[in-house]
């Protein structure tokens, strides 16, 4: 039988949980978003157009970065309260290098590190 690489994410708009499932232990890994609230600020103090397109510029990247990692998986599911789970989905919908990796959503309240584990541990089951 062949091993399935899987991969759950937690995630919001500041940052991501990246938990890779290998032999029933999580490897962990963290990817912080730049778009933070001193960048908002920032971008406010001098317009507010200016403020969004650096958002979405910052935002970008962060997505590019979870993408990066999502690619050597068979399986992933993206979990959390905010939307940032379906933009980074619409995203990888529309991109051809992932159209042989099932990619599932989930909407999950804030959640400890023990609750994620448990979360990804369960989905995959």
């Amino acid at each position: 039988m062949k091993n399935i690489k899987q991969m759950g994410i937690w995630m919001d708009h500041s940052g991501a949980f990246l938990m890779e499932l290998k032999d029933d232990a999580i490897l962990q890994n963290t990817i912080a978003s730049e778009f933070t609230h001193l960048e908002k600020e920032e971008g406010l103090s001098k317009s507010e157009k200016h403020m969004h397109i650096k958002e979405q510029h910052l935002h970008s990247s962060y997505y590019k970065k979870i993408s990066d990692a999502i690619k050597n998986y068979q399986e992933v599911v993206l979990f959390g309260p905010t939307e940032a789970k379906e933009e980074l989905l619409n995203l990888l919908k529309n991109d051809h290098l992932f159209e042989n990796i099932k990619i599932s959503v989930k909407n999950t309240d804030k959640m400890t590190e023990y609750q994620m584990h448990t979360f990804v541990k369960e989905y995959f089951k």
